[in-house]
């Protein structure tokens, strides 16, 4: 799936190239986000 966005985004036009990087930078701020939210949960003290 990921290849083939890839590819297509070599034959897009420049709107279409930059809408599939958003993307690509959008989808690794949400993995960022969640793996700082997954340590910040464990630095809680539990109860």
């Amino acid at each position: 799936m990921v290849g083939e966005l890839i590819s297509n985004m070599g034959h897009s036009s420049t709107a279409g190239f930059v809408g599939v990087s958003l993307i690509f930078v959008y989808f690794a701020w949400i993995l960022v986000m969640a793996f700082y939210r997954i340590e910040q949960g464990k630095n809680e003290s539990h109860h």
